[in-house]
């Protein structure tokens, strides 16, 4: 049963995304370098990916689903007035969540997802998503993007290409 549930996480996802993310973990591979994630708005979706391509498994240590503001100070050690005076979603959380996982892993490379897939309370922007990479030299790079109310669906696929472009970036791989 598991096996068809992969397969239908596969099929769920475009194939350009699926693609992408076997490219990644080839070319963490070749470094000798392993990845981790903290998701939010995502829900675990990039951890899920990457876990779905076989032969990789020693690349990816781990994936932590911090969907709620406890959660992230829990289990990433944000400070819980940083997530109340930035908000969760926002470049500050964004990097201490990248932060947060790389320091709590076996990573080189580690990846954050926090938005409002939507549909949002009065004060949120669906479409919202920031994105950080934290990497054990102590760079850290953000990205903001504004992906526009186009259901939770398709704000979630947006995130997976944008944390994907930035690991291609990072990785130096071409588009």
């Amino acid at each position: 049963m598991p096996h068809r549930m992969a397969e239908e996480l596969e099929a769920a996802l475009p194939d350009d995304v699926c693609r992408l993310a076997e490219r990644i973990l080839a070319a963490a591979k070749d470094r000798g370098w392993q990845l981790a994630t903290a998701e939010s708005c995502t829900g675990g979706l990039l951890a899920a990916l990457f876990t779905d391509v076989p032969g990789y498994s020693h690349v990816f240590d781990r994936g932590v689903v911090s969907y709620s503001d406890g959660a992230k100070c829990d289990l990433l050690g944000l400070a819980s007035d940083m997530v109340e005076n930035c908000g969760a979603v926002s470049r500050a959380v964004a990097e201490a969540m990248a932060a947060g996982a790389l320091e709590r892993s076996d990573a080189q490379l580690a990846v954050s997802i926090t938005g409002f897939a939507g549909p949002g309370g009065e004060d949120d922007e669906e479409g919202l998503v920031h994105f950080a990479l934290a990497d054990t030299t102590g760079a850290l790079t953000h990205r903001e993007e504004h992906f526009g109310p186009i259901g939770r669906d398709g704000v979630r696929i947006a995130a997976l290409r944008a944390a994907l472009d930035m690991l291609r970036e990072k990785l130096d791989l071409s588009a």
